[in-house]
């Protein structure tokens, strides 16, 4: 068994979900063609080589944005496929066995219109793979318009755009939420306040992380009041085909 060394609570909000994102790429069977909606600096692109990869983006973004919130240096959308907007991805019906979107609809000004369009490209019995925020803090902003997404989000407008959840994984407890926001003091300190914390604040903070970390080894699903985020996939039946078709026209119209 290979020994993992584990991570500070507060710190595992990234490598846990790109873990959970990298066995679900793993699970496509190979040769299907994948749609990374969103994809940004298509950072699956390397865990997609035994799938036909297709990297869809607006490309508007330049990791400077408007210097508000959490920015993102050095972006970079060379290579994309398709450049369009996520609610208009100019690709057929039913073109893509499987569709990733990570950390895509708190950056889309209508996140419903995307879910049914991601659902129209899904062929009958293909896999959306979704993760989002379950709350966000300003990032990229100008393009940041939604501060997270329950689990009741997606039971409500997957079903609405003929999709049937298989899972919901949480990412994170409220623990993990807490100890990360105490991890970004000192940043928000030097950003916002033109100040370092002093010695005793850091030894408070520190205590206090010391603290919350004892208590989550208690946890028994605090998960369902605050996590870092939610980890979805949903399947689009064989048989809503022609349904979701429809449902996709009647709101266009």
């Amino acid at each position: 068994m290979k020994y993992t060394i584990p991570q500070p609570i507060g710190t595992t909000n990234e490598s846990a979900r790109h873990g959970w994102v990298h066995d679900r790429l793993a699970a496509i069977p190979a040769g299907a063609r994948l749609l990374d909606a969103g994809a940004g600096m298509q950072r699956y692109r390397a865990n997609c080589k035994h799938l036909e990869y297709v990297a869809q983006d607006f490309a508007q973004y330049d990791g400077q944005g408007d210097g508000k919130g959490g920015q993102v240096t050095g972006w970079k959308h060379d290579g994309l496929d398709i450049v369009s907007d996520i609610t208009a991805i100019p690709e057929p019906d039913a073109s893509f066995d499987a569709v990733l979107c990570t950390e895509v609809f708190e950056h889309v000004p209508d996140p419903i219109s995307a879910l049914r369009e991601l659902a129209r490209l899904l062929r009958p019995g293909g896999t959306l793979i979704l993760t989002a925020p379950f709350v966000s803090n300003t990032h990229y902003s100008p393009y940041h318009f939604c501060t997270g997404f329950s689990r009741y989000f997606y039971e409500q407008h997957l079903a609405e755009s003929g999709l049937v959840v298989e899972s919901i994984d949480t990412n994170g407890s409220f623990f993990d939420v807490l100890a990360q926001e105490l991890r970004r003091v000192p940043w928000v300190a030097n950003r916002y306040c033109n100040r370092r914390p002093g010695l005793l604040l850091r030894a408070a903070t520190a205590l206090t992380l010391r603290g919350i970390d004892r208590l989550a080894r208690h946890d028994q699903g605090s998960d369902e009041y605050l996590a870092f985020g939610l980890q979805v996939v949903a399947h689009k039946p064989a048989q809503a085909a022609h349904d979701t078709h429809s449902e996709q026209q009647k709101h266009a119209a």
